[in-house]
């Protein structure tokens, strides 16, 4: 067919030309987004009590008068992105003003939260904006030509645990951001208290400095909680008399415990390592059943949704780009259904239960 033939009239190109401009300048809603978490400003618009207004966020911000018109060239695209609204207020004696309000997005993203069930994502979100991941990205069709195992072997020259070990900066920010991404789980266990009915021992597989298991044991006092993680992430960490700390490599062997829980932990592994983890916790299972109480392993990570399925295109494009971090960062990626199932298939785990408990986020439990 002839090119000019398949084209549409001209109002179809323009509108492909916008599809491509918005799309290759993307990147500027992450730096935005990024410098907002860095100025601190939804603390700021938060803890002003009322929507506060251009100027008084300027002098709030400590920014030269010469700035204003900048800040409000950036925080409306925030607005746009619906990190913020507009909120018209009344001043005794004035006319009506207009000011900056937090939306439910922008109040995920506060440090200094008053209430203490709010999650705080703004460490997790400062951590996928860091230059590391921007120079592997930009990486990608330079790996694409070679024979590296990722993007980020290409940019900087090792694997992402090996350079984490190597940089204490990248290893604290890493460490933070997991923390942060997990204060989401004091929803997933307030709504599924089922799933840990009966439980008494739990292991946190590459549970890093113990932010799931503190919010277990916030729900459930009476759990023994073992985190279990590598040598250099637990190295200062202090034990409590229902929280302890261990050092190992799940590749080898896991501890034993009534459940095993793997949160965002196969998606960075090929299928051939995910069946070794898998086998791990098969022999862990096995041998904490020993009185004849029923195990199981949880694991908390995304599916993908398959061509048949509806789902809303912000959640699939989130969980395409999660996808593509495994790709470009580690060795292995976001699964379907079906990819799921394959594995558990083959690791002779026919026994097992997949919940969607949140618009990213799906648990799996197996029972070996």
């Amino acid at each position: 067919m002839n090119l000019n033939q398949s084209l549409g009239g001209s109002s179809e190109l323009f509108e492909a030309q916008a599809h491509i401009y918005r799309h290759i300048l993307n990147y500027i809603n992450s730096m935005v987004l990024g410098c907002a978490i860095e100025l601190g400003i939804p603390d700021i618009v938060h803890n002003h009590q009322k929507p506060i207004t251009l100027e008084e966020l300027v002098s709030k911000l400590n920014l030269s008068i010469e700035k204003t018109f900048h800040l409000q060239r950036l925080m409306r695209l925030l607005i746009h992105s619906n990190f913020f609204s507009i909120a018209k207020f009344d001043e005794e004696g004035e006319d009506e003003k207009e000011g900056y309000v937090l939306t439910v997005s922008s109040k995920l993203l506060l440090k200094n939260s008053s209430s203490p069930n709010l999650p705080n994502l703004s460490l997790f979100s400062m951590f996928l904006v860091d230059t590391i991941f921007i120079s592997t990205f930009q990486s990608l069709a330079m790996w694409l030509k070679r024979n590296d195992t990722n993007a980020l072997e290409t940019a900087h020259g090792t694997n992402i645990w090996e350079f984490i070990d190597k940089n204490p900066r990248f290893n604290k920010l890493f460490n933070d951001a997991m923390a942060s991404n997990s204060e989401m789980m004091k929803f997933m266990v307030k709504e599924n208290k089922e799933i840990f009915e009966g439980v008494d021992t739990l292991v946190d597989v590459g549970g890093g400095t113990g932010a799931i298991a503190k919010i277990l044991l916030e729900a459930f006092p009476h759990l023994k909680c073992t985190v279990f993680e590598l040598p250099h992430v637990v190295a200062d960490m202090v034990d409590t008399s229902n929280l302890k700390y261990v050092a190992g490599d799940m590749f080898q062997s896991i501890p034993s415990a009534d459940v095993i829980i793997l949160k965002n932990i196969l998606h960075d592994w090929s299928d051939e390592d995910v069946l070794k983890i898998l086998e791990r916790c098969k022999e862990s299972t096995a041998l904490a059943s020993s009185d004849g109480k029923k195990r199981k392993v949880i694991i908390m990570d995304m599916v993908i949704a398959g061509s048949h399925e509806n789902e809303r295109h912000e959640i699939t494009e989130a969980k395409l780009f999660f996808d593509l971090i495994m790709m470009a960062c580690t060795f292995g990626k976001e699964r379907t259904k079906d990819e799921w199932e394959k594995l558990f298939l083959q690791a002779n785990l026919n026994q097992y239960k997949i919940t969607n408990i949140s618009g990213l986020m799906f648990i799996i439990e197996l029972f070996p």
